[in-house]
């Protein structure tokens, strides 16, 4: 078996693997003897079928096989030999493939890019801020007030108040088309929230100004994309009758409201709120120090990258960026999304850093735990209530949904690695001011 270098210019790289036909055939040997004791063909005893007849036999399917393996070997050898490791699958083509017979060597051309080296990242030099806000009795006392809303009773109006936005109206309705009830379109004594959006869009804002005793008949259309499909983009009636108006009243901050939280009292439920409070505070402080890491990170490192995964990143920014302009286009019935140097720019950034974290992260053996993945697989699942257990059988066999899930996962945890060997000091800030830091990372 003989490899020879055919190209060699920054990180691209090209070799010809010349497999003998003397070496194939010994491996097709290797395979028919492996293979021989379970063989069993008519007028043989198992075990015993002839050499010969093994080879007329399996012969073509054994030589495929065979020839995969060999290239496969060759490819490892290289690899382990050169150190290369390819950044992208690497192009592999049999020459003259459409006329090769048994009996000729096998020569096959790989191509790829080679991944950089990529130099080693001194956390030392990396200085970082820690944005530490406290969950003051301020903040602690406006979520309580958001929970007692959240939990709020409603109560009858006045006889003869108007309904309005924020009311709860207890109606019954009966629905028709063209004339016609519909099945589901019947309800009664249904509470009602105005200005809550659950109705058909139309629907809510004819009830404003109704009494309680009223009769209503609401005119709307069903959106074109509903889901029953007999009646998407039709025109409804509904009769409605409305039968109480009711103003919100929140519930009262006190210990029962507390225990409807599942707390002891309401102190333990401040305590609960406050820890809540400052859990995110942290979550959002990370993702600023976080950006911070890697804007220095961009900086501070410097290596050739391989053009293939640049523009495959631009492409898929670029594919990204088109579809958040465009919604209503559904896949990739569209034209070509052609990348910007704004796009290109981004790639090269994301491709730098993800290479970047990557080797910190091999190079300080971090790997990704079972217990790790479960949890970040439970936590997706919760998603699908009702489907959990059939989203963990497809994760378990979508090994490309398993990387996205460990993708992130491990780039938090190389980015712990590097904060612990960087200067970081805190800085006591305001909720106001941690606010305007992460609006300004949606605006980078």
């Amino acid at each position: 078996m003989q490899v020879t270098e055919t190209l060699n210019e920054g990180l691209k790289r090209g070799y010809t693997i010349t497999v003998t036909a003397a070496e194939l055939d010994a491996k097709v040997q290797e395979k028919l003897i492996e293979a021989q004791p379970e063989v069993e063909i008519k007028g043989f005893r198992k075990g015993k079928v002839p050499m010969a007849m093994l080879r007329k036999q399996f012969g073509p399917k054994i030589m495929g096989e065979a020839m995969q393996d060999a290239i496969d070997g060759a490819m490892k050898d290289h690899f382990d030999a050169s150190g290369d490791r390819p950044a992208m699958q690497p192009d592999v083509k049999m020459v003259d493939g459409d006329t090769w017979k048994e009996g000729q060597d096998v020569v096959v051309e790989m191509t790829y890019e080679a991944l950089p080296e990529i130099p080693e990242v001194d956390a030392g030099k990396v200085t970082l801020e820690r944005l530490v806000v406290k969950a003051g009795a301020e903040a602690v006392d406006e979520a309580l007030a958001n929970l007692a809303g959240s939990a709020q009773n409603f109560e009858d109006r006045k006889k003869g108040s108007k309904a309005k936005d924020g009311d709860q109206v207890v109606i019954d309705f009966k629905g028709s088309v063209d004339g016609d009830y519909f099945e589901g379109g019947t309800g009664e004594d249904y509470p009602l929230v105005l200005g809550s959006n659950s109705f058909i869009p139309g629907f809510e804002a004819q009830l404003v100004g109704a009494k309680a005793g009223d009769e209503v008949k609401v005119e709307v259309s069903f959106p074109a994309e509903y889901g029953a499909a007999q009646l998407a983009g039709k025109a409804a009636v509904f009769e409605c009758t409305v039968k109480a108006v009711k103003a919100a009243k929140p519930a009262e901050i006190d210990d029962e409201l507390a225990k409807k939280y599942g707390a002891e009292d309401l102190a333990a439920l401040k305590g609960q709120i406050s820890e809540r409070l400052e859990s995110e505070y942290m979550g959002a402080s990370r993702a600023v120090m976080k950006r911070s890491l890697l804007d220095q990170l961009d900086a501070l490192v410097k290596f050739e990258l391989p053009p293939s995964l640049v523009e495959a990143e631009a492409g898929q920014i670029a594919h990204q960026l088109w579809h958040e302009e465009n919604p209503e286009v559904q896949g990739h019935d569209h034209g070509a999304v052609e990348a910007t140097d704004e796009h290109k720019a981004l790639a090269e950034r994301r491709v730098r850093l993800g290479l970047l974290l990557a080797e910190v992260g091999r190079k300080a053996e971090i790997a990704v735990t079972d217990q790790e993945m479960t949890q970040a697989v439970m936590m997706q699942a919760r998603q699908y209530p009702g489907q959990e257990r059939q989203f963990f059988e497809f994760v378990q066999k979508n090994p490309q949904m398993q990387q996205q899930l460990r993708a992130p996962i491990f780039e938090d945890k190389v980015v712990d690695h590097i904060v612990s060997g960087a200067n970081v000091s805190d800085k006591d800030v305001s909720k106001e001011d941690l606010q305007k830091a992460i609006e300004a990372l949606d605006e980078m």
